[in-house]
């Protein structure tokens, strides 16, 4: 059997860094880790390959050769999903689909023919029981949540892995909270579900025996939901091997604004190599807070938390959201303020949408106030959401939101106030041993690209270089970070330039 697993591209969006990824030659920030690991719970006699079109291009002979095609994706990846499926379909492949954007809208894809829905640890077994009984159905789906304990170690080796940016890891599925925003509980629950550390550590060594020396990225949704287990075993056990490695990786995660509270589990996880976490802010304004019920986020001083987490030595990215109910005119210069204050240089500020799947859409819904399907980007001005303040004052503001703290003289600033501050806890030694001289190397070219782009073609190359002297003369041990939030700022420009030409306004469904 003849298995082609199918990742559908991207659009270049905030988190695509598509913009930023020439600087350093790669094609992609991570492999479809979803399909990877499917892949490993496939029989192993079968013949697997992997095309992720955001490397590389889906080609006809690759069709021909398939007997299936295994196709995954997200619902920013809809508009390249519905061209597949016309591909395969133009070349009689049979498709077997799953993952987000299938298990939210099973039935807008009639022309997949077998849905293997939720989570594939309980899903797929019985969909390949029934293909070797000659039998599969059309649509495979669960109300379980099941252990993560027989989760295998993801098929590495189909990914040409020096065309991407970091490789991925999963501990954990599901989220001890439940804003009303997020479909993460439809999907994977509200309890927290682990792999064991041998699972964790067996995943860590398959990416350095394959020689992977750089960033990995834990894609749990929450990485502390299971705060005991992690300061307990976990990390523990991560900080262990990652000495006795020569310290080979750097990871990030995300998590939420509690892991402020714990100073020992930041601590333990910078000691095992964490360097930057994503927390979701949302706003600053406690009543929208209570509205979208992330109640973990309300009375607090959220800049002191964000500040907290940073003087630990973790670069904090920030999501924040505008549209709410209870948002004000004055919402909109409270964000740029908060972003300022907090010098979060990664802030990724969107519309609120209404997932399918979240309890938002289904209040909303019944509230008469959905419109067109969802995009995907949240950054791109668009809403399936009809807003109480009305979408032409959303738009203004959010537009006003962008521009001040995106146009050059004020990003500059943000990430010079960052770095004047920035004081990493510990500075751990790695071992240069000659997998991670290469995978250096990959990115000697960055510098130089940047002092061509950003020093002389750029219109804001006089705040580049700005940057880069005062990094020389006061901070040049952080001069490869300044050179890397240059890049970061160029990418964050150039995705807001189309949308702010000139917004969408939604219509009523």
């Amino acid at each position: 059997m003849n298995i082609l697993l199918v990742y559908p591209e991207y659009p270049a969006t905030f988190w695509s860094f598509k913009h930023a990824l020439k600087f350093i030659s790669k094609r992609a920030l991570q492999p479809p880790l979803g399909l990877l690991t499917v892949a490993a719970m496939l029989p192993e006699a079968w013949r697997k390959r992997l095309v992720d079109m955001n490397v590389t291009a889906l080609k006809d002979d690759d069709l021909r050769w398939a007997d299936y095609v295994f196709l995954s994706a997200m619902g920013i990846q809809k508009a390249s999903v519905r061209k597949v499926i016309a591909k395969c379909k133009d070349a009689g492949v049979r498709i077997v689909a799953g993952g987000p954007l299938f298990t939210a809208a099973p039935e807008e894809f009639e022309d997949v023919d077998h849905l293997v829905l939720n989570e594939a640890e309980v899903t797929l077994p019985p969909f390949l029981s029934d293909l070797a009984d000659g039998k599969a159905g059309r649509l495979y789906t669960t109300t379980t949540f099941p252990s993560l304990d027989k989760a295998p170690v993801p098929l590495w080796n189909l990914v040409n892995m020096k065309r991407y940016v970091s490789m991925n890891i999963q501990y954990s599925r599901g989220c001890p909270f439940s804003c009303e925003f997020c479909d993460i509980t439809t999907l994977f629950g509200r309890k927290t579900r682990t792999k064991s550390v041998d699972q964790v550590l067996n995943e860590l060594e398959a990416l350095y025996s394959l020689d992977w020396r750089g960033g990995v990225f834990f894609v749990d949704d929450n990485f502390i939901g299971n705060r005991r287990e992690l300061k307990e075993h976990v990390l523990p056990a991560m900080v262990d091997w990652m000495k006795r490695r020569k310290h080979p990786f750097e990871f990030a995660t995300e998590a939420s604004i509690n892991l402020a509270d714990d100073d020992e589990l930041i601590r333990l996880m910078i000691r095992a190599g964490f360097e930057s976490v994503f927390v979701g802010i949302e706003t600053t304004q406690d009543d929208a807070l209570r509205e979208c019920k992330k109640f973990q986020n309300t009375n607090r001083d959220l800049v002191s938390c964000v500040r907290k987490i940073q003087r630990f030595g973790l670069d904090v990215r920030g999501g924040f959201i505008v549209g709410f109910d209870n948002d004000s005119p004055d919402t909109f210069d409270r964000q740029i303020d908060f972003i300022r204050n907090s010098r979060i240089i990664t802030a990724m500020v969107g519309i609120l949408n209404a997932p399918r799947g979240s309890r938002l859409y289904e209040r909303l819904s019944r509230e008469g106030r959905l419109t067109r399907n969802i995009s995907g980007d949240n950054t791109d001005f668009s809403t399936n959401i009809i807003p109480r303040m009305g979408y032409e004052k959303l738009a203004e503001g959010y537009r006003r939101i962008i521009e001040g703290i995106y146009s050059p003289g004020s990003y500059y600033e943000r990430v010079k106030a960052f770095l004047r501050e920035y004081k990493p806890l510990e500075k751990r030694k790695r071992h240069l041993d000659v997998r991670s001289i290469r995978h250096k190397l990959g990115y000697l070219a960055a510098p130089l690209k940047t002092v061509f782009i950003l020093g002389i073609r750029d219109s804001a190359r006089r705040y580049y270089w700005k940057l880069l002297f005062w990094s020389l003369l006061k901070r040049p041990r952080l001069l490869p970070q300044a050179i890397a939030y240059s890049i970061y700022g160029f990418h964050f420009r150039k995705v807001f330039e189309d949308h702010l030409v000139g917004p969408r306004t939604p219509s009523k469904c």
